[in-house]
C-alpha cells in the first residue's frame, strides 16, 4: 500500500510543479521572506565585514526592508569608515564606500577630514581618464555635499567634466579652449551620429565604455555613466547646458531600444561585452542601469519620454527573482527596488492575488491587492475585472466587466462571488487598473490590464460506479456489483481468460458538467507483487474500460492467482481525488507455455537491506566452578608455610646486622639495596592482586638496573673492607 501511495503522490506532486509553473506570473512586492533571507545573508565574521563595499551593501539593503541592526555593526564600520578617509593612500573606491557608509550611520567626522577628501576627490576629477575614476571621485563629491554644511562644494567647470566623461583625451589644462573643442566634438556627434572610437566612451547605441583604449561597449558600464553625469549636475554651480542634456536623454532612449523582454512582461538589460575582465549578469546590469536613470532623472527637468511599461517591467523582473541566494544579488534586487519606488519617472504598481487557488465548495471569495514595489499602500485607484478565460479555449466567460470592493481596513479589492458560469479548472482573470486622480497617471505605472492565472477547484462528484464480469463470446453479464468510491470496498470477483473485466463510472463538475481528470488510472497486482497499469477512456461524463484476459494472458505472464483491483483519479483542481482498492478478482489463466516470458524480478524491500537487522545474542564461556572456600584457604596456608620455614632458618642460623656498614656513603648504598629488594616484593604482590604481565615487566625492569647499581657499590664496598681485614 506504501508503493501505491508513492504514486499517487507523484501524480499530485506533478500537478502542483505545474500549477506552480503558471503561477511564474505573478509576482509579490518584497515581504517578510526578504527580510528574513537578509539576515541570514548579510551575517558578518567577527562583527564585521572584509571590505567597506560589502559593509554598505549590508546596511543599504537592511535600510530598505526596515531591519534596525546599526547598533551591531555600527563601531566597527564607523572605525573602518574614519581609517580610511583619514588615510592618504586610500583608493577612490575605498573613499566612494566610507561614504556612502558614512550617509547611513552619520559617524562621528570631523569637518576637517571632509575637506582633505574633497580635494583629493577633486584633483582625481581634474586628472581622470577612465570611467570608473569620473564614478568614484564625482560620486564621492556629491555625497560629501550631502553630509556637511558646506554649501559652496562645487566642481569648477562642471560643464567641461559632462562633456570629458563622454570624450576623455581631450587636452583639459585650459578649460576654455577644453569646452570649445568639446562643444565641437558634440556637435559632430549630434551631426554625424558617431565619433571616432579612440575618443568616444559613450556609444551612439546607448552603452558606454570604461576606458578609450577598451573597444568593447557596455551596458553595465551605461549605467555608472549616468549616476556620474547625474552628480556633476548636482554639482554644477550654474545650470548644464541643455544640449548635453538632451543628448543623454536621447541616449537613454537608444539604451533602453535594446532591452529584453520575458514573456511574463519583465524587462531587462543583458550585458554582451565579451572581452570584459569581469562579466555582469543580468541582474547586475539591469540594476546598474536602473541606478543611473533614476539619479538622472531627479536631477534633470523635463520628461525622459520612456514607456511606463518598460518601468514597470524592470519592477517585474525583480520580483520575480524571488529570494536571491547571494547576499550581492539580494543587495541588487532590494537596492534597484528602492530606486523605483521614489523614481521620477514612472513609479510601478504591482496588482498580485494573496491566493490563486480558490476554491467553489468553500466558496472562496477572490482577493487583489495592488501595492509599491516595497509594499506600501497605492493611490486612490479601483479595479475592475475585465474578462475571465478558460485555459485552452477562447471562449470568454465574462463579458461585463466588475468592479472589485475595496476593503481599507486589510488594503484588498474583492469580488465576494466568482462568476455563476466560472466551473472548476484553469482560467486566465484580467484585471484592470484604474487611478482616481489623472495627474497620477503619469506618475505611477499601472500596465494597463494584468493577466493572472488562477485555478478554480471543487469537489467532483462520482457516480453509478460500478464492476462487472462478462462473457467473451456473449458479451453477458455474469456478474455485476456497485462500488462505493466514497467508502471502502471488498468486492470478490473471479473469471477466467474467457472472460472480461468491466470498470465504470461517471465524473462530473460542480455546475453539472462533465469532468476529464489529469489522471485516471486502473492497477492489478498480482499476490506476487506483479503490478499492470491501465489508462481509462472517457466519452463524456462516462468513463470505461474493458480488459480482454484472452488478450491479456500473455502480459499477465500467464500468472493465475489473486489479483487487488485499485482505482486512482486525481487532478490539480479536484479536491476529492482518490486512490481506492476496489477489491479482488480471482484469475484462472491457462498453463503458460515452454517459451512464455517471464514475470520481471521485483524489486526487494528496502527494509529487508536497509531495515534493522536481527538482535545477536552473545554466548559467554561458563565460569568454571570453583573449589569451596575452606579449601582454597587451606591451600593459601600451605603456601605460606615455606616462608615460616625461611624466617626459621635465619633464626637458627644467627642473622645480624654487626656486617652492615657504618660508613654514611656505604650505609645509604645499603639500606637502598635493602629496599630495592622489598620494592620487587612489593611488585610480586600487586603482579598477584591487580597488574598485568607487561606493566610488571616494566617495573621488574627499572627496580633490576637500581639494583645493579647500588648492590655493585655495596658489594664492592663489602670485598675492599674483607682485604684489608686479610692484610692486617
Amino acid at each position: 500500500m506504501a508503493r501505491n501511495l508513492g504514486g499517487f503522490l507523484v501524480l499530485i506532486a506533478a500537478a502542483l510543479i505545474y500549477s506552480s509553473a503558471l503561477a511564474s506570473y505573478i509576482f509579490q512586492p518584497i515581504s517578510d521572506s526578504h527580510r528574513s533571507a537578509a539576515l541570514e545573508l548579510f551575517n558578518p565574521l567577527g562583527g564585521s565585514f572584509p571590505s567597506v563595499e560589502e559593509t554598505y551593501e549590508e546596511l543599504r539593503t537592511f535600510e530598505v526592508l526596515g531591519i534596525d541592526k546599526r547598533s551591531d555593526i555600527s563601531t566597527a564600520a564607523c572605525q573602518s569608515v574614519s581609517e580610511i578617509l583619514g588615510s592618504s593612500s586610500s583608493t577612490l573606491k575605498d573613499l566612494f564606500y566610507a561614504l556612502k557608509v558614512n550617509g547611513i550611520l552619520k559617524c562621528d567626522i570631523k569637518e576637517d577630514v571632509f575637506e582633505g577628501v574633497a580635494s583629493r576627490l577633486q584633483a582625481a576629477v581634474s586628472g581622470a581618464s577612465a570611467l570608473l575614476d569620473f564614478y568614484y571621485s564625482v560620486g564621492g563629491l556629491a555625497l560629501i555635499k550631502g553630509q556637511t554644511t558646506k554649501d559652496d562644494l562645487y566642481l569648477a567647470d562642471a560643464e567641461g567634466v559632462f562633456q570629458s566623461i563622454k570624450w576623455t583625451t581631450l587636452a583639459r589644462n585650459s578649460p576654455t579652449l577644453s569646452r570649445a573643442l568639446l562643444g565641437l566634438v558634440a556637435d559632430v556627434v549630434r551631426v554625424v551620429g558617431c565619433v571616432g572610437p579612440a575618443l568616444a566612451l559613450s556609444q551612439s547605441d546607448g552603452r558606454w565604455r570604461y576606458n578609450s583604449k577598451n573597444p568593447e561597449s557596455s551596458t553595465h558600464a551605461a549605467g555608472l555613466a549616468l549616476e556620474a553625469l547625474a552628480g556633476i549636475v548636482s554639482l554644477s554651480s550654474s545650470e548644464i547646458d541643455q544640449s548635453l542634456i538632451s543628448t543623454t536623454k536621447n541616449d537613454i532612449l537608444k539604451l533602453f531600444d535594446s532591452i529584453e523582454k520575458y514573456d511574463d512582461g519583465a524587462f531587462y538589460f543583458d550585458e554582451k561585452l565579451v572581452g570584459a575582465h569581469e562579466h555582469q549578469g543580468a541582474l547586475s546590469t539591469t540594476s546598474s542601469v536602473v541606478r543611473g536613470l533614476t539619479a538622472f532623472a531627479a536631477v534633470t527637468s523635463g520628461s525622459l519620454n520612456l514607456p511606463s511599461g518598460k518601468i514597470l517591467g524592470l519592477a517585474k523582473f525583480f520580483l520575480a527573482i524571488g529570494i536571491p541566494g547571494d547576499a550581492k544579488d539580494l543587495f541588487n534586487q532590494v537596492d534597484s527596488l528602492a530606486f523605483l519606488e521614489s523614481n521620477t519617472v514612472s513609479i510601478p504598481l504591482i496588482l498580485s492575488l494573496p491566493a490563486t487557488v480558490l476554491s467553489l465548495t468553500k466558496k472562496d471569495a477572490l482577493k487583489v491587492k495592488v501595492n509599491t514595489v516595497l509594499g506600501s499602500n497605492p493611490p486612490p485607484l479601483t479595479v475592475n475585472l475585465l474578462r475571465v478565460l478558460r485555459s485552452g479555449s477562447k471562449d470568454t466567460l465574462l463579458t461585463e466587466s466588475q468592479e472589485l470592493k475595496f476593503d481599507p481596513e486589510n488594503a484588498v479589492y474583492t469580488l465576494d462571488a466568482l462568476p455563476k458560469s466560472v466551473d472548476v479548472g484553469k482560467y486566465t482573470f484580467v484585471f484592470e487598473t484604474v487611478l482616481h486622480d489623472s495627474d497620477h497617471k503619469n506618475l505611477y505605472a499601472t500596465g494597463g490590464q494584468t493577466r493572472i492565472p488562477i485555478f478554480v477547484t471543487g469537489v467532483i462528484e462520482v457516480d453509478t460506479a460500478e464492476i462487472a464480469v462478462l462473457d467473451s463470446d456473449l458479451g453477458s453479464i455474469e456478474t455485476k456489483k456497485k462500488i462505493d468510491l466514497a467508502g471502502d470496498n471488498t468486492v470478490p470477483l473471479s473469471a477466467n481468460h474467457l472472460q472480461k473485466l468491466r470498470l465504470s463510472f461517471q465524473l462530473s463538475t460542480p455546475l453539472g458538467h462533465a469532468f476529464k481528470p489529469h489522471q485516471a488510472i486502473l492497477k492489478l497486482t498480482h499476490e506476487t507483487k506483479v503490478e499492470h497499469i491501465f489508462l481509462m477512456g472517457s466519452s463524456g461524463k462516462e468513463f470505461e474500460i474493458i480488459l480482454d484476459f484472452l488478450g491479456l494472458v500473455e502480459k499477465f505472464f500467464y500468472l493465475s492467482g489473486r489479483y487487488n483491483v485499485q482505482l486512482t483519479v486525481g487532478d490539480a483542481v479536484m479536491e476529492n481525488s482518490f486512490l481506492k482498492a476496489v477489491g479482488h478478482i480471482d484469475l484462472d489463466l491457462p498453463e503458460a507455455p515452454e517459451k512464455a516470458p517471464q514475470p520481471p524480478a521485483q524489486p526487494l524491500d528496502p527494509n529487508l537491506i536497509y531495515g534493522p537487522k536481527a538482535e545477536i545474542a552473545h554466548i559467554f564461556r561458563v565460569p568454571e566452578k570453583l573449589p569451596p572456600k575452606e579449601l582454597s584457604l587451606t591451600f593459601l596456608g600451605l603456601t605460606l608455610l615455606p616462608f615460616l620455614g625461611f624466617l626459621l632458618g635465619l633464626l637458627r642460623l644467627g642473622v645480624n646486622l654487626k656486617n652492615f656498614p657504618s660508613s654514611s656513603v656505604p650505609a645509604m648504598f645499603a639500606a637502598l639495596f635493602h629496599l630495592g629488594i622489598a620494592a620487587v616484593l612489593l611488585l610480586y604482590v600487586l603482579f598477584w592482586l591487580k597488574l598485568d604481565l607487561f606493566t610488571t615487566l616494566k617495573g621488574l625492569g627499572f627496580l633490576g638496573a637500581f639494583l645493579m647499581f647500588v648492590g655493585h657499590r655495596i658489594l664492592s664496598h663489602l670485598a675492599s673492607s674483607s682485604s684489608k681485614l686479610k692484610s692486617a
